[in-house]
């Protein structure tokens, strides 16, 4: 005997799902950046994987993956379009030989350069569709779910 879930189940879940609403905006948001990146050749992911390499000194694997919440085995496949680019190179790490370094490239970090001015643009204005042109409160709010740890 099969126990179904009532109509009235899925519009709660519709109407009310934390996690239905931030996918949904996070796909929205994605398509955005997407487009407006696509002249450079670069996705909104690729462009935020870039952006977490533009370092003083060159960063591990894991602290990359922590910020961009991302386990390893992902990251590194990201990584892979990024070196075959030549945006990216994964060095051995001078100090720890079994650690890798991700090295952003001349290539990349003039790619990066000429990309961030449209970033800010668009950036600029979905912040001026926001509820009061104030990002702010959103970012607080995305912040805190992003620490949310796994029950």
């Amino acid at each position: 005997m099969s126990i179904n879930v009532p109509f009235s189940t899925t519009l709660e879940v519709r109407d009310t799902c934390l996690c239905l609403h931030t996918q949904r905006a996070a796909r929205a948001l994605a398509r955005y950046f997407d487009d407006a990146l696509r002249p450079y050749g670069l996705t909104n992911g690729q462009f935020s994987l870039l952006m977490a390499l533009n370092r003083p000194e060159p960063p591990s694997i894991a602290p990359v993956a922590r910020l961009l919440a991302m386990d390893r085995t992902t990251l590194t496949a990201a990584l892979k379009p990024l070196q075959k680019n030549a945006l990216v190179e994964i060095i051995a790490d001078t100090s720890d030989r079994r650690s890798r370094l991700l090295l952003l490239t001349p290539k990349g970090s003039d790619l990066l350069a000429k990309a961030v001015p449209v970033w800010r643009e668009i950036h600029a204005e979905l912040e001026s569709n926001l509820l009061n042109g104030n990002g702010d409160i959103l970012r607080s709010l995305l912040l805190n779910l992003g620490n949310i740890s796994t029950p």
